[in-house]
């Protein structure tokens, strides 16, 4: 089971001299013409370092070669991490780092280190970790001084001048007078990051059962806001994994409290602030708990799975906002996320033109002199009045309605309604795109598309829209020409970047991705380059003691990373095991399923606990509690079945279909030049072939 530790360390005030406020974040600097300091990373190409190359720091990009330095000249090492699109990180630099006087007391005691999380976010889960032990929360920009050897002895996130002077000052004195107890502490520290990534493998299957299930939700249950969805707090984060898991839960135990719940998410959501109404697609997460104003950068990988949620939503309440959701979120990306060679960016900023949101947010008169006549239902619309203004008199478009009630209320018909809106979003469109943009995170990950390529597919599935699985074969190509060198994937892409060592969850992810197209094109390539994926995964991060996978195949850093629960991304250990479990049932492999069920049980104690951090595992448990279906396809005809069934929302289960003969278990002999047959299978047992989708439908409710 893991184990995890707040520290308390009192030898000096140092650590507790401030408090620190998570921020996240939002922005990369323009470029200056004339550069009167450059430093090691003006040779990087992340964006985000690059931001920080003409720094008086003398900054360096994060290698051993550093760490090597810092043994050999007896300095600390300074850790900092941030991402191009942290509105905080900008402001720190701003204000610290292109101090003179700072970095002078920087370069003089401390090899000083800049990280693009994006790029390592092994470092970032390392030091993240470390920083949570020392003040019990985290944040970025992530500042941490270690000791020569990596082992963290001061954690902290936004930093003043000041502060951050004082800081290093005292750190450093620390080092110098009394290095014993520094390293002590450090050594407490590291041992407390070691100790969180223990999990105790478990032989035992028999706690993968519906009770346990359930307990999980319910407790889970007294956390959600039920009025505006999302978790209580005053802070909303869009976690498309937990909705994922919730939702095909209320539909397999009909828990109609759960599947309201969901709705109310969904909704509010694509009704509020957090989702940009005028062209598309999520911001980050919600600065309030009524999803009305957002922290304004846009992430490849929450619009990545929310494309997917929204699909599987559409299929259970047939809502027509989910459907315009997923074409708005897709046009969204395909216009302004899109590489030129099929892959997609990491990010857009917050900030343009050094304010946070100025691209996105309007003021009443530039409202009412593009919109003329039409002002007036728009202001009703989207609530503009002036209880609602944001910063600057300006205002966040955000709706607290839905489209039917808002019509019949003001007595508009469909066609006038679809006739005003067409109009609104073309003229303040065409006004903002004349703004000044922000700044793009150029950078492509693989594991981020990935999750895209799941999300184009499954809004396949959903809408039928053919257009929508060219995008998801085009993502995958661009991977497999651009981030696959010698068989092994590469974290990020960018021409002429250093190619990095790919982590867990650029193969797990890309794995899951590549099955899904295996499941919706029948081309038997996905599944034996899944099947690939695979092997290669379960060599290069296999970690005996745990049972599980490491995040990254070096020993480079002060711990090892087992990397189990979710955040805005899944777990990556979850998906592997997810991935063990469905090829574990296409090949009747039961050494794979068992592996998945082992890893899943020794989880069960913190899903018990706490599922909203643990939903990915909850979804593999709905897996082995519950019955769980192969429905095979096979015959001239598959494809077109294959897609009638993808159209239905069918939780715990496999789809697959082959037409022609296969030697793959699930179709081995079922193949017949009179028909096209559907198989409907629970462990390798099957019912009696049938012709018609309606009449496996049929089976599988009675099974």
């Amino acid at each position: 089971m893991m184990r995890s530790y707040c520290l308390r360390f009192s030898f000096v005030n140092l650590f507790f001299m401030m408090t620190m406020i998570l921020f996240s974040c939002a922005d990369i600097k323009g470029q200056k013409n004339d550069h009167k300091y450059t430093n090691d990373l003006i040779h990087e190409t992340s964006p985000y370092l690059l931001q920080h190359a003409h720094n008086p720091v003398n900054w360096r990009p994060w290698s051993p070669k550093a760490l090597e330095d810092a043994k050999k000249e007896d300095k600390l090492v300074l850790v900092s991490v941030g991402y191009s699109s942290c509105h905080w990180c900008h402001v720190m630099e701003e204000e610290t780092f292109e101090d003179e006087e700072v970095a002078k007391l920087m370069n003089e005691n401390f090899i000083s280190i800049k990280v693009d999380r994006e790029e390592r976010p092994d470092v970032d889960h390392v030091y993240m970790t470390a920083l949570q032990l020392i003040n019990g929360n985290g944040g970025w920009p992530l500042n941490v001084i270690t000791l020569p050897n990596g082992k963290p002895i001061y954690g902290g996130t936004y930093h003043t001048k000041e502060q951050w002077s004082k800081v290093l000052s005292e750190v450093s004195k620390l080092y110098k007078e009394d290095p014993k107890k520094a390293n002590e502490y450090a050594d407490m520290v590291a041992q407390g990051i070691q100790e969180v990534n223990i999990i105790e493998p478990v032989s035992d299957l028999g706690m993968l059962t519906p009770e346990v299930l359930n307990k999980s939700v319910e407790k889970w249950k007294d956390n959600w806001d039920l009025k505006w969805g999302g978790n209580k707090g005053s802070q909303k984060f869009m976690i498309p994994v937990n909705l994922d898991f919730l939702l095909d839960y209320a539909v397999l135990t009909n828990d109609e409290s759960a599947k309201s719940f969901v709705k109310t998410t969904l909704d509010r959501m694509a009704w509020g602030g957090v989702y940009d109404h005028i062209a598309g697609g999520f911001y980050r997460y919600s600065t309030d708990a009524q999803w009305k104003v957002p922290h304004f950068e846009k992430m490849l990988y929450d619009n990545a799975q929310l494309i997917g949620l929204y699909s599987k939503a559409y299929k259970v309440f047939n809502e027509p906002l989910y459907k315009k959701v997923v074409e708005e979120t897709i046009s969204f990306l395909d216009r302004e996320m899109k590489n030129p060679d099929g892959g997609y960016y990491a990010a857009i900023d917050a900030d343009s033109e050094g304010e946070e949101g100025k691209f996105y947010v309007w003021k009443e008169e530039e409202l009412k002199s593009i919109l003329g006549s039409d002002f007036e239902l728009f202001a009703k619309y989207f609530n503009i009045k002036r209880s609602n203004i944001w910063e600057n008199d300006a205002y966040v478009l955000s709706r607290s309605t839905g489209d039917a009630e808002f019509i019949e209320e003001n007595n508009i018909s469909t066609e006038d309604w679809e006739a005003y809106q067409g109009r609104w979003q073309e003229k303040i469109l065409t006004e903002r795109n004349k703004r000044i943009r922000p700044n793009t995170d150029d950078k492509i990950i693989t594991s981020w598309n990935a999750l895209l390529i799941t999300g184009f597919v499954d809004a396949y599935n959903t809408f039928g829209k053919t257009a929508y699985l060219n995008k998801a074969e085009e993502v995958f190509r661009f991977i497999e020409k651009n981030s696959l060198d010698k068989n092994q994937l590469v974290h990020t892409f960018k021409k002429g970047s250093k190619k990095s060592d790919g982590f867990l969850e650029d193969y797990s992810f890309l794995a899951n991705a590549s099955l899904k197209l295996y499941s919706s094109t029948m081309d038997s390539t996905y599944l034996d380059f899944a099947k690939n994926l695979n092997q290669i995964a379960k060599t290069k991060f296999a970690d005996e003691n745990s049972g599980m996978y490491s995040f990254n195949s070096s020993n480079e850093l002060i711990a090892k990373i087992i990397k189990t629960d979710d955040g805005v991304l899944p777990s990556p250990n979850a998906v592997m095991a997810e991935n063990l479990l469905l090829l574990g049932h296409i090949d009747y492999d039961k050494e794979a399923t068992l592996k998945a069920r082992s890893m899943l049980s020794s989880m069960i104690p913190v899903l018990e606990e706490n599922a909203y951090n643990y939903s990915k595992w909850n979804s593999l448990l709905l897996k082995s509690a519950l019955p769980f279906y192969e429905i095979a396809v096979v015959g001239d005809d598959a494809k077109q079945l294959l897609a009638e069934l993808q159209k239905h929302n069918l939780p715990n289960t496999l789809i697959v279909g082959s037409n022609k003969s296969s030697e793959l278990p699930l179709f081995k002999g079922r193949y017949a030049d009179d028909g096209t047959f559907i198989y409907v299978c629970q462990d390798h047992t099957c019912k009696l072939p049938v012709a018609t989708t309606q009449e496996a439908l049929e089976q599988l409710k009675n099974f």
